[in-house]
């Protein structure tokens, strides 16, 4: 068997593997493809202890309509779109510094993607975050206006309100939210508050960052007028 047939053969094996992966998770249908770079570093696994795990050639990371897979190191990792959590932070390489996305997948393992290590980051790291903000974002204010208390990191928000520590603020109150280096800033009164910081940083800040807003305007649009 030539070179090239025994690439092919490793090939489909993988991409089987993959597809009995995201059917058992019930993922849908495969909506795109990015291979890793033999010659970019940049994709790792770690489990939450923080152990690590070295790069892997011929990685791949496939789309789905309900959520991501990731062949690394001989394994397939399976990530929900709708369960997942992530982080974006900033890792050493190769090249320097450099942004990364951190995601949970099924089985609660970190997933490390960094931004050169799969082919075309400008397309696939906004679609995590498109994906990941269409799947919790209606679940979390279903259960919001059930009375739930939900948390991101050092931060809380309630149907009424939003607080940290020993902070707490109603709607009406917050003029502003943004999310700054990971942290939640919240403008009030003329002012601004930042709660979290890099190494707590807030966990898929751009669900909290949807749900914040919603509840904020919706309370400034029920205000009486003066």
């Amino acid at each position: 068997m030539t070179q090239g047939m025994s690439q092919d053969r490793e090939e489909e094996l993988l991409l089987a593997r993959v597809s009995e992966a995201a059917g058992r998770a019930r993922l849908g249908r495969r909506r795109a493809t990015y291979r890793a770079p033999a010659t970019v570093p940049g994709v790792r696994r770690r489990r939450r202890s923080g152990g690590g795990k070295g790069t892997s050639a011929g990685a791949r990371l496939d789309f789905y309509e309900h959520g991501v897979t990731v062949a690394l190191d001989g394994r397939i990792h399976v990530i929900r779109y709708d369960t997942t959590v992530v982080r974006r932070r900033r890792v050493l390489s190769t090249r320097g510094i450099t942004r990364a996305c951190v995601l949970t997948d099924i089985d609660g393992e970190w997933i490390v993607l960094r931004g050169g290590a799969f082919g075309h980051p400008q397309v696939w790291v906004p679609e995590i975050r498109r994906a990941v903000t269409e799947a919790q974002v209606p679940r979390a204010l279903a259960a919001l206006a059930r009375g739930a208390r939900l948390t991101f990191g050092p931060v809380w928000i309630t149907k009424d309100g939003i607080g940290s520590g020993r902070v707490s603020l109603r709607w009406p109150q917050i003029e502003r939210i943004e999310i700054r280096n990971g942290s939640a800033a919240v403008r009030v009164g003329g002012r601004w508050e930042v709660w979290g910081s890099l190494a707590s940083g807030i966990p898929n800040p751009f669900v909290f960052h949807a749900l914040a807003e919603h509840l904020a305007g919706r309370a400034r649009t029920d205000m009486p007028d003066d």
